[in-house]
């Protein structure tokens, strides 16, 4: 158990670290141009997820995401035991790889998010971004598990753009990025 924690810990600080520093490289570089912003950001963070899956899903599942984690444990997939180390793993990554993230930019480490993140079309689109997570893993995993990595990664880099929260898709991230912009 402890090293499929420690998987789920570094991969979700590999992926915040991804999220965040490819936003924060890709506003530094985009000269105010917000779109080229977050097509930096989001080709950034569907490789890094492609790779981080790759790499940790022998190890834990590679799920860096407690609806995820909360969905295979409904389906048998994880012991409901092993939920809250599972979540509390991804949650400590998470605002792991946030601080990793703002070090290698030269910012604080934690700050308070300017972004305003609320309202029911934010709350819709996370909702929309999550079923459709959960389907594609599902959907894969049954059929074609070994192209799991690859419609997650490219799904996320989508949704991004077809929703109106650029698709957190994942309460850890929501949470850590509450700390940083």
């Amino acid at each position: 158990m402890a090293r499929r924690a420690v998987a789920e810990a570094l991969g979700t600080a590999f992926l915040l670290a991804a999220v965040v520093g490819s936003g924060i490289m890709g506003e530094r570089l985009s000269e105010g141009n917000v779109a080229i912003a977050l097509l930096a950001n989001t080709i950034a963070t569907g490789a890094a997820l492609v790779t981080l899956i790759l790499t940790f899903g022998p190890i834990s599942g590679a799920h860096f995401n407690p609806a995820v984690t909360l969905a295979d444990a409904s389906q048998g997939g994880l012991r409901w035991r092993e939920v809250p180390i599972y979540v509390g793993a991804q949650i400590a990554g998470a605002f792991a790889g946030v601080a990793a993230a703002h070090l290698m930019f030269s910012q604080p480490v934690f700050f308070a998010s300017r972004h305003v993140r609320n309202g029911g079309a934010q709350f819709f689109s996370e909702f929309v971004a999550t079923f459709g997570l959960l389907s594609i893993i599902w959907g894969c995993a049954r059929l074609r598990s070994t192209a799991v990595p690859f419609a997650v990664g490219t799904y996320i880099t989508a949704a991004y753009w077809f929703t109106a929260s650029t698709s957190f898709a994942n309460p850890a991230v929501t949470l850590a990025r509450a700390a940083s912009d």
